[in-house]
């Protein structure tokens, strides 16, 4: 394809997009597809001559969009939002024409520096410690993982070696294999299946921990489970204090876990992959009370800050541990200015990376801090606003408190059965998107405020739509009996 060409299908693209954008209210969320509906639709190998691009284009319409899930739609509410807007979808078409791959510094300086850089501002945004940021002077500094998975094992995986050294300096004929089997790790028990998927990674013990009423984990617990694990000869050496949990938007006691890590010895990582956006608004900072006694934190701005994904933002005090757990160096990979800028290689599970800061950048200097606020606080009190509409209908109940963009609800006098059947029949209309949890053999409904253009019409128009399943469903379980 020549400039000219590219410059025809990027126009019909950018025209494809704005279309799609501006009217995704008009789309069904949900695909009315089964699984293998693409098969038919596609020859069985690939063209061997050119194609048009206009045919793709059209194709776009005729094969792709029948298979998605429209994620930006107001009536999507599953899971929690990821981010997107334009001034971030330019920048990823600007860092695919660039096309580096930034593992050091001396592949793309720019890639290496722009990222330094935007961690600092974001982290400034949250009121970090200093300690986390690289202006500081200090160890500290941040890096842009792919998501809060990969940051919960890079955080174990320096915890581990830092662990492994310290213990092997206490005891010297300890071999890796006999202290790496003593090693015992911790979270709340409603930690992201991805905290526990860590350990299975890493190869060592996870426990989780109870919560209180409040689905909170406390530091007594914490400090009780260690006191246990040392008795038995486990060794302690990792934590994960979660800061808005999946299921319930549930925050960790980090005032009460960091100091006990810190008394213990445990590296104590903070997950706060959907709320952490929210801390760029200073209201919600009490959230983070503590923060000071983390070693590492992550939230994702490609959740809740604009930035497409994948966009997710790590600060660690000390990235010493983590560096030489990962530092691998060949001759090839090596450059005479070697150590006077992060070589982001060694803070991550991958070897390549893209330009991700690019996405940063423009969000940040395209909407500006009081704008992206302005975002979170108008999601808050769109989930707050539908609270109250299900507080106003005495069949539902509110399950857990609602303090940011989630609310967790159910039919208060149905069984979980009933729960089920309303999801079940609300998804398979099609017209919104919930997803399901369970807490204590609870099951209830989640709501998320998701789309970027969220407004309180849809917040109404999605309550409609569930209440009318639940009156179908009440109806049909009153007539069964």
């Amino acid at each position: 394809m020549d400039a000219e060409n590219f410059k025809q299908f990027a126009s019909g693209m950018v025209d494809y997009i704005t279309n799609y954008m501006e009217n995704i209210r008009e789309r069904r969320v949900l695909p009315t597809i089964e699984p293998g509906y693409l098969k038919p639709l596609l020859p069985s190998e690939a063209p061997r001559t050119p194609e048009k691009w206009e045919d793709i284009m059209s194709d776009v319409e005729r094969v792709i969009m029948p298979g998605v899930t429209h994620w930006q739609s107001p009536k999507f509410h599953a899971y929690f939002p990821t981010a997107q807007s334009y001034p971030a979808i330019v920048a990823d078409m600007l860092s695919g024409a660039i096309a580096c791959v930034g593992f050091t510094w001396m592949a793309s300086p720019a890639c290496t520096e722009l990222e330094v850089i935007m961690l600092d501002w974001l982290g400034q945004m949250l009121d970090l410690p200093k300690e986390f940021l690289a202006c500081s002077g200090g160890k500290g500094g941040g890096v842009i993982q792919g998501t809060a998975s990969e940051a919960t094992l890079v955080a174990l995986l320096g915890a581990k070696a830092k662990k492994i050294k310290e213990v092997k300096e206490q005891h010297p004929e300890w071999t890796d294999t006999e202290i790496i089997g003593k090693l015992v790790a911790y979270s709340s028990s409603q930690a992201h299946s991805s905290v526990e998927r860590a350990g299975l990674f890493a190869g060592v013990k996870f426990r989780l921990l109870k919560v209180d009423s409040k689905s909170k984990l406390r530091g007594d617990t914490l400090a009780e489970a260690i006191r246990e694990d040392r008795e038995k000869g486990l060794i302690p050496f990792y934590v994960v204090i979660t800061l808005g949990t999946t299921n319930s938007c549930a925050f960790d006691r980090l005032d009460e876990l960091g100091p006990v890590a810190n008394r213990e010895s445990v590296w104590a990582h903070v997950d706060a992959a959907y709320a952490g956006s929210a801390f760029i608004c200073p209201e919600f900072r009490y959230l983070m009370k503590g923060i000071e006694t983390a070693d590492s934190f992550n939230f994702n701005p490609h959740k809740w800050i604009l930035v497409n994904f994948d966009c997710s933002a790590m600060w660690f005090k000390d990235p010493t541990f983590v560096i030489n757990a990962f530092n691998v160096d060949p001759l090839y990979l090596k450059y005479e200015m070697q150590g006077s800028a992060p070589d982001y290689r060694h803070w991550q599970i991958p070897l390549g990376r893209r330009f991700r800061s690019l996405k940063l950048w423009f969000v940040l200097r395209i909407y500006g801090i009081e704008n992206l606020q302005k975002h979170i606080r108008t999601h808050v009190a769109l989930a707050h606003e539908f609270e109250a509409l299900v507080l106003s209908d005495s069949r539902f109940e509110i399950v857990a408190e609602v303090v940011l963009g989630l609310v967790c609800f159910r039919l208060k006098q149905g069984s979980n059965e009933i729960n089920e059947t309303l999801l079940k029949r609300i998804n398979g209309a099609g017209n919104i998107h919930l997803v399901p949890s369970k807490i204590n053999d609870v099951f209830f409904l989640r709501l998320a405020i998701c789309s970027r253009i969220s407004q309180s019409s849809d917040i109404l128009y999605s309550w409609k739509e569930i209440k009318q399943r639940a009156d179908e469903v009440l109806e049909e379980n009153s007539v069964s009996k």
